[in-house]
């Protein structure tokens, strides 16, 4: 069997079990499996795949068509054109929250000077260290509950080459840290406790449960956030924090009465609102 067969046997299989991209993944798992990029995969189609490679292409076929995301299977996911790698402690990076990403950069963006970050809940680190990439005048510190996320995050810092611009630390929420940041990020779990049985497999059963729960209302996080990052922020700082699908209205007025001000919602690209910035008067 060529490799460009074992690609179109690979879709063909997953279109069977039920995958919604059979074609995308089916790349994306021959490639880590044949140990080449998509070029290499083109352009040495024509070859014959060795049993080792069948071996590891079919053992991962069995995890994806059994529901495992691909990018956990491969143990990476691409944000804002860099790769992060996953650990089951870490929230797999979402296309939307690059929304944040884009948000939060513009509302710092005529801030002269080196500026100061505050990742709050920071999974892989892709927000803190998206943010990094774009402003090589800042740093960052990222906290999270959970020691093997704060790890992660530490560890595709070094890998992307963000080692003495970033740190990480283990806390809950901001309940413990000292100091002003001019700009606090955050991707908080959001989901309502009621709704997390209803979500799809994938989700479920790979992500962790402590970055999906955000308690029976789904705003419990955003409440602590807004309790806590008004002594953080500096003069002028700003607050970014993802959205839930809704959540909008609820999450401005508590950031009203927490005395915020709404300096802009950004929709993601399906036009959902998903990132709000907010100010201090």
């Amino acid at each position: 069997m060529t490799r460009s067969e074992a690609v179109r046997q690979a879709a063909a299989k997953l279109r069977q079990a039920g995958v919604d991209e059979p074609e995308p993944d089916a790349r994306l798992l021959a490639r880590a499996a044949f140990g080449m990029d998509f070029a290499a995969l083109l352009a040495r189609g024509h070859e014959p795949v060795g049993p080792s490679e069948q071996a590891r292409l079919e053992a991962m076929l069995t995890r994806r068509a059994a529901g495992e995301p691909t990018d956990r299977i491969l143990g990476e996911r691409e944000f804002w054109g860099m790769t992060f790698r996953l650990t089951p402690e870490t929230l797999s990076p979402r296309p939307d929250t690059e929304t944040v990403v884009a948000a939060a950069l513009k509302a710092v963006a005529q801030r002269a000077g080196p500026l100061e970050i505050l990742d709050l809940g920071v999974g892989s680190g892709c927000l803190l260290l998206a943010l990094l990439s774009e402003r090589p005048d800042a740093r960052g510190v990222g906290v999270d509950r959970s020691p093997g996320a704060a790890a992660a995050a530490r560890a595709n810092a070094a890998a992307l080459g963000f080692p003495d611009r970033a740190r990480f630390i283990v806390g809950d929420w901001a309940s413990a840290l000292e100091g002003r940041f001019d700009l606090i990020v955050s991707n908080p779990p959001y989901i309502p406790r009621p709704d997390l049985s209803g979500l799809a497999t994938e989700v479920i059963a790979h992500d962790p449960l402590l970055a999906l729960d955000g308690g029976e209302d789904g705003l419990a996080a955003y409440t602590e956030i807004l309790r806590t990052a008004p002594r953080l922020l500096t003069a002028g700082g700003v607050l970014a924090m993802e959205l839930g699908v809704g959540q909008r209205d609820d999450v401005v007025r508590l950031a009203q009465e927490a005395g915020f001000v709404a300096l802009g919602v950004e929709d993601d690209l399906a036009g959902i609102p998903r990132a709000l910035v907010l100010g201090r008067p």
